[in-house]
Order: C-alpha cells, then structure tokens, then sequence
C-alpha cells in the first residue's frame, strides 16, 4: 500500500491507523502547493482534487477521504479492535464521532480559520464555534478515557491529529482539560511518535 501525505495535515490520522495496524505501507510525500509527489509525479492523476490523503491498494484501487481510509484499514486487523464490527451500533457511533469530528471540528471549524479569505470577525466566529464543538467532546471525556469509553479507537487518532493544529490557528486549548489529557494520551503511542518522526515533525 501507498499512503500519500503532506505533513501534519488530517493525512496524519491514516499514517498513524496504517502504524497501529502493523500494516506493511510505503509514504509518499506530496508537495502542498505544486501538488507534485516526492518522486516527481503529479498527485492530481492520483486524486483529481489534490487533497490528502490517499491510499493506493496493490490492485491499483485507490481510496480517498481519511475517514474511510482509517475503517478500511482498521478492518484490515479487527483484532486490534481499533474500530467496531460493522453492523454493530458500536460501529455506528464511532461512526458518529467520526462524522462529527470530520465536519464539525476539522472541515466547519479548523479549516475556516486558516481559509486565505477568513476576516478577523470570521475567525472569531469559527473559535466560538470551535470552542462548542470541542467543549461537547470536554464534556463526554468527564467520565471516559477514551471517546469509545475504556478502548482507544480511530477517534481518538483524528481527535489528536486536529487537535495539533490549535497553535497554528491561536486556539487555546487550556479550558478542555479532558481533550489535552486525551491529546497527552494518544500522542504517547509509540505508533504515534513514529509517525511523527517520519512526517519529520516535533515529537
């Protein structure tokens, strides 16, 4: 398999469930703005629009979106139980979070604070909308661990991978004591700080 990534953006979640699932894979940078691969190919013949992630099979298949990367590889090793069976509502409500954390907090947050567009009166708007999205995940932590309960799961990687990008939109995070112990708790993996390490970012 071939992950295609730009480091630290949400391609970093896959990197990390590929880590977890012990799965043989090989990492192919993609350069943010020329869209040129580290090998010299053009990305967009991989994926049209030019996001990361995406993950090529060895049967040529090609996946994209990092939320469906992320199950389809950890049904790939469901012993390692970083996700629920499918067709269970276990399933379904992982699924939930993931959906939740992918279009509330990455894409209807996050990603409006860094738009090249964005007004100061926006991303005011956007860090009271993120401090919400991130106090209701404040307040399902009070009690849990993890966001599943005891068991670490692909939400808590995309939880951590988003959670990295709060310096770089000057977003404090001291007022979600639970989310900083769950970030501290996840970037503590081994697999975590070898993805780190080979993204070529701070540990």
């Amino acid at each position: 398999m071939k992950l295609y990534y730009i480091p630290g953006a949400s391609s970093l979640f896959p990197h990390i469930t590929l880590r977890e699932a012990g799965l043989a894979f090989e990492l192919i940078k993609v350069d943010e703005h020329t869209k040129l691969t580290q090998v010299g190919g053009d990305y967009r013949k991989v994926n049209p629009l030019g996001f990361v992630p995406a993950l090529e099979l060895s049967d040529g298949t090609t996946l994209t979106e990092g939320v469906a990367i992320a199950q389809y590889i950890a049904d790939q090793v469901p012993a390692k139980q970083l996700a629920p069976a499918n067709g269970t509502l276990a399933r379904t409500t992982l699924q939930s979070w993931l959906n939740f954390i992918a279009t509330e907090v990455q894409m209807g947050c996050f990603c409006q604070l860094f738009h090249p567009g964005a007004t100061e009166n926006m991303k005011t708007m956007h860090r009271e909308r993120l401090g919400t999205r991130l106090g209701h995940i404040e307040q399902h932590l009070a009690y849990r661990e993890y966001i599943l309960g005891e068991h670490f799961s692909l939400a808590d990687m995309y939880v951590y991978v988003v959670l990295n990008w709060s310096r770089a939109a000057a977003f404090d995070l001291s007022p979600f004591p639970h989310v900083l112990a769950l970030r501290k708790r996840v970037r503590a993996r081994p697999t975590v700080q070898e993805a780190l390490k080979a993204e070529g970012l701070a540990s």
